[in-house]
């Protein structure tokens, strides 16, 4: 009898156990669709930088090869921008004369 009431204890465990696992799987399966639903959310959230992401990698890019650059703002970046290919178009301007002048010499 003792085996007996062991089996039916031991049934009893199992049952119980089986029931807990059975409970938690529910749970883990709600959250899982809960968090994979704000994955989804924060990718779709994350799609309006991405269509971003690509001027603000360009603007610091410009940043970057404009010497001195100590303007705030966009509008600053522009201005300096400008101003640097002026200085630079001039610089070749000076350039091409000194070729000139001194491949005139040569001849």
């Amino acid at each position: 009898e003792t085996s007996h009431s062991n089996g039916s204890l031991w049934s009893k465990l199992l049952e119980a156990k089986a029931k807990r696992r059975l409970k938690a799987k529910k749970q883990r399966k709600g959250t899982r669709s809960r968090s994979i639903l704000m994955k989804r959310r924060a990718v779709g959230e994350g799609s309006r930088r991405l269509v971003v992401s690509p001027i603000v990698k360009k603007v610091k890019t410009l940043k970057k090869l404009i010497p001195n650059n100590g303007s705030m703002g966009l509008d600053g970046l522009f201005r300096d921008t400008a101003e640097y290919i002026l200085s630079l178009q001039m610089r070749i301007k000076v350039m091409q004369s000194m070729v000139n002048v001194l491949t005139d010499s040569d001849e």
